[in-house]
């Protein structure tokens, strides 16, 4: 790596990337979490999606209704053991918008104010992330994560081309492809996504085991743009190697939500942090 890179790496702070909006504060992946952490300061909001059963791209990290952040569309609790049995690939829209979302605290984060809302559409998120980033003088990103694996398909989500086709087309209309970075676990996905949309930005997305450091990407087939190892997978010399090995690709760990874990990662120097808080991860910043 050249000594001009590390320079300015050195110089350069992470971008806030705000997970799933900012679910330590905020119910996840709704619009108020969204909005919140664009009021906050991110750069990036990162956020899952599904497809319904009428072809729509809903903001969800599960493919079907948790538990744990809601109630069904009749205002039933949901019985964990039976969240499968509300498959949002079976079920319309306008069954899944009548499914509240953030009645209740999270029993994890305790500091997470609840607010009433519901799964909202990808082009809303789009559309109100972008105003009001607009209306504070800034440009806000997006990190959009594809949740999928093969024996999913056609059960849980379409197959890959179809889902990553239904996602750029919401991209495209909403004029957000140059601001997005689209996100996965399923190497499958990152492929339909190059040969559909060979401009996008890809993330490889990592957990419970990282590879060697050089056949990181054998599977995939490609680098991508962007790698993103959950942090506790890490070390100052794991990243220095990667950086090395690298040293065009991005590294974006996640989550990383402790102060102290905060810091910790801030000493390797990534390109952006994924949190739950990003109103720490921005006061660290400012003390810096």
């Amino acid at each position: 790596m050249s000594d001009t890179k590390i320079i300015s790496r050195q110089l350069h702070q992470p971008e806030v990337h705000g997970h799933r909006g900012c679910r330590g504060l905020r119910p996840e992946n709704t619009l108020p979490a969204f909005l919140h952490a664009v009021a906050l300061g991110v750069e990036v909001v990162e956020l899952d999606v599904v497809i319904s059963q009428d072809h729509q791209v809903v903001v969800s990290h599960e493919p079907w209704l948790s538990a744990r952040l809601g109630r069904g569309p009749l205002g039933e609790a949901i019985e964990q053991t039976q969240e499968q049995q509300y498959n949002l690939y079976q079920l319309p829209y306008k069954v899944i918008r009548q499914c509240s979302v953030g009645d209740w605290p999270h029993p994890n984060f305790p500091e997470q104010q609840p607010v009433h809302s519901h799964r909202p559409l990808l082009r809303e998120v789009l559309h109100e992330v972008t105003v009001a980033s607009q209306q504070l003088g800034r440009t806000v990103g997006f990190s959009v994560e594809i949740k999928a694996w093969p024996a999913g398909d056609n059960i849980f989500h379409p197959r890959p081309t179809e889902f990553v086709n239904l996602v750029v087309a919401e991209l495209l209309a909403a004029d957000a492809l140059g601001r997005t970075t689209l996100l996965s676990f399923d190497t499958r996905i990152l492929q339909a996504a190059r040969r559909v949309c060979p401009g996008l930005v890809l993330c490889l997305l990592i957990e419970d085991r990282l590879p060697s450091i050089a056949t990181l990407f054998n599977e995939l087939g490609f680098e991508p743009e962007v790698l993103g190892p959950d942090f506790q997978l890490l070390s100052a010399s794991l990243v220095q190697s990667i950086r090395t090995t690298y040293p065009a690709l991005r590294l974006v760990p996640w989550t990383v939500n402790s102060h102290a874990e905060l810091a910790m990662v801030l000493e390797w120097q990534p390109d952006a942090i994924t949190t739950d808080y990003p109103n720490r991860l921005v006061a660290i910043l400012h003390e810096s």
